[in-house]
């Protein structure tokens, strides 16, 4: 093992972070080889002991045996993610099939699994732990998902399965980002752009100077098409991105993503009923809140019926609005642009007017302030840390005595080799081994729009929304505080993991935390009173629509999952089956939205859609014990801290109620929603 590869030793540079600046492409192949050898001798030493299966020279070792592995896995994830090339492209097509194969053929050692059985058949009797209790739960259920009970033609067949999983997910990505990337709107006439507010137009003149044309350039990426969907007056352009926007990954081409979508379905309808599931939501249920599919769709049924009132009567007013402008039938380019007008109209309110209120930096250091007030956390830059990217900044982040907590990446600006959205993920879980708390390095990403000449970035107030919501699943990760990195941070039951982010949300809705750092970015103005009391009105504004969408997507997801009885040829026609009930506009020709579904498709959340709505419940309910007690209550925050500490050493429900004191309920959301008493 070569001594110059940067990934064949990570502790040397500060905290044990990457050395990014020194990482070429070449060093992977080398690393990987290296660390999947020496994690196949760990593997080898603990299933070829002599001495009878022990907690300690059985599972102790196995919770450690892959964590370099591991790193190296999540470092080429996250770059082909965040700034891919086509090196790491080249490298994540090789090796992540390859490492997907690895793990799985160490879940099909007969060896090994015989002595986690044994293990797990006597666990009552070991005087374990809830946390060790959980974690030899964890790998026994994994291992039989791997395959461990099955024949050798069965453990054969479902390796390849997960090897081409795997490849598809990545190809997905990959064909979505291009597709993303490859559009462009080139507009020269001013009659164009009518009704775009400066500061989008001016990104768009900047994007046009950048590739020597005249005029104003709009792409695909979130930053340009959003706002344009949302203000341009011209039907017809909106109609033109929209079409080409919802068309992503759908043209015929080698970008097309149609035969991945169906071929992943049939594999994983293949890989459940290999295991004895009767779907693909079964298995994966399993590890999760809600249980069973049948009582996710009872849970969407429920919301569905809350909120389809008040959605068509929301409809009706944008309807009427439109009807004004002579438009007959709105559709789907005409949502986002008529709710809009109809947000001025009955809030008073022009959310892109409140953009010089949230600059990017300030509304940064007024998120540190909140994590600083609840649990005592500071942030300061770590100048001697490396990045994978200039736009990338670190921060230490210590507690109120000083001590190291945890290494903070933040990476804010949409770049072309960037994937759209926004995300948290980690370099480095947090552990404890050997007498040392390992402290994790966690990374936030978004994509928003970069900085112009002389003006700093001005967020809008869905945008704030989205930054503190990934720093909820960053501070997840942070405080983390567990033995063994499989149980570490958001590595819990994914019906539970958007808790700690969409709970964060609440406090930007604060008028005591907008004061904190809501100022005008020229004059210092701290945010009107007014603004804030309209700010607070958007929550229920539309949101039987909103929660509509919501739910529409988590009935496809669980129509590809769960009641799928024949991989659709036609997935126009398969989808208009499944939105019919959500539907509020007409389905237009063309569009679909499977093929750029990358939750569903390159993303982990198959089968576990509907747990953003699912988590809504459980932080809706959860924040109004803050508002009861004070949104600083230390103590109603020490409970939530100890929540995130323990990430999936316990199941999430006991979580729950140990910080709630009961069950969740439900009528928190209806109540924030103002559902409550609707249902029909």
């Amino acid at each position: 093992m070569s001594l110059t590869n940067p990934l064949l030793d990570l502790a040397v540079a500060p905290y044990g972070a990457f050395r990014f600046s020194d990482i070429r492409p070449g060093h992977f192949d080398e690393a990987f080889r290296g660390w999947m050898k020496r994690t196949k001798e760990r593997i080898e030493k603990i299933e070829g002991q002599k001495a009878a299966p022990t907690w300690n020279n059985t599972m102790e070792s196995l919770a450690y045996a892959s964590l370099e592995l591991d790193r190296l896995r999540s470092l080429l994830g996250n770059l082909n993610s965040a700034a891919t090339t086509p090196e790491i492209q080249a490298l994540s097509e090789k090796w992540m099939p390859e490492i997907s194969v690895f793990f799985n053929a160490i879940y099909q050692r007969p060896a090994l699994f015989a002595r986690i059985r044994k293990l797990y058949d006597q666990r009552e009797q070991l005087g374990l732990d809830e946390e060790q209790m959980m974690l030899l739960e964890t790998y026994y259920r994994g291992f039989v998902h791997s395959g461990a009970l099955l024949d050798e033609a069965g453990k054969a067949r479902l390796k390849e399965i997960k090897a081409e999983l795997s490849r598809l997910g990545l190809q997905f990505q990959k064909n979505l980002l291009h597709d993303t990337g490859a559009y462009t709107l080139h507009l020269t006439d001013k009659d164009e752009v009518e009704g775009l507010p400066a500061d989008v137009l001016e990104r768009a003149a900047a994007r046009a100077k950048d590739a020597g044309k005249e005029g104003w350039i709009f792409g695909l990426d979130f930053p340009s098409y959003g706002p344009f969907m949302k203000f341009a007056a011209r039907r017809h352009l909106r109609e033109k991105l929209y079409r080409a926007y919802m068309s992503r990954a759908y043209h015929g081409d080698n970008y097309d993503n149609r035969d991945i979508v169906r071929r992943q379905a049939a594999l994983r309808k293949e890989y459940a009923g290999l295991l004895g599931y009767p779907s693909y939501a079964h298995l994966v249920l399993v590890e999760r809140m809600a249980e069973r599919p049948e009582k996710v769709v009872a849970f969407l049924d429920e919301l569905f019926a809350h909120a389809r009132p008040h959605a068509l009567d929301e409809f009706k007013r944008l309807q009427a609005l439109a009807a004004e402008d002579g438009l007959e039938q709105l559709q789907n380019w005409d949502t986002a642009y008529y709710s809009e007008r109809l947000k001025r109209r009955e809030l008073d309110l022009d959310e892109e007017k409140m953009r010089p209120y949230f600059p990017l930096e300030a509304t940064v250091e007024g998120m540190f302030a909140v994590a600083g007030k609840l649990y005592g956390l500071q942030f300061e830059p770590a100048t001697d840390v490396d990045v994978y990217h200039p736009d990338v900044k670190a921060y230490r982040v210590l507690e109120s005595d000083g001590r190291f907590t945890a290494l903070l990446y933040v990476d804010f600006y949409a770049r072309d080799n960037k994937r759209q959205g926004a995300w948290m993920t980690v370099f480095k879980p947090q552990y404890r081994k050997d007498g040392k708390n390992e402290r994790p390095h966690v990374l936030i990403v978004t994509n928003f729009a970069r900085p112009m000449e002389n003006k700093p970035v001005l967020l809008n107030f869905y945008e704030v929304n989205t930054l503190f919501h990934e720093f909820g699943h960053a501070l997840h990760g942070m405080l983390a505080d567990t033995r063994y990195p499989e149980l570490s941070g958001t590595n819990v039951y994914w019906d539970f993991v958007e808790l700690p982010s969409q709970i964060m949300e609440n406090w930007t809705y604060e008028p005591e935390v907008l004061r904190m750092f809501a100022r005008h970015y020229q004059t210092g103005e701290i945010i009107p009173d007014v603004l804030v009391e309209k700010l607070g009105r958007t929550r229920r504004f539309l949101e039987g629509m909103a929660t509509l969408r919501q739910l529409g997507f988590g009935y496809l997801d669980m129509a590809w999952h769960y009641s799928l009885e024949k991989v659709p040829d036609d997935l126009e026609v398969f989808e208009r089956k499944v939105f019919e009930p959500v539907r509020l506009t007409p389905p237009v020709e063309g569009a679909v939205m499977s093929t750029q579904f990358g939750h569903l498709f390159a993303g982990g959340y198959a089968a576990g859609y509907y747990s953003y709505k699912w988590a809504e419940l459980l932080e809706a309910d959860a924040f109004s014990i803050f508002k009861k007690n004070a949104i600083f209550d230390q103590e109603t925050a020490r409970k939530f801290r100890r929540l995130l500490e323990q990430g999936g050493s316990k199941h999430p429900m006991k979580l729950y109620q140990e910080f709630a004191g009961r069950p969740p309920r439900i009528e928190a959301l209806l109540q924030r929603a103002g559902f409550t008493g609707s249902k029909k």
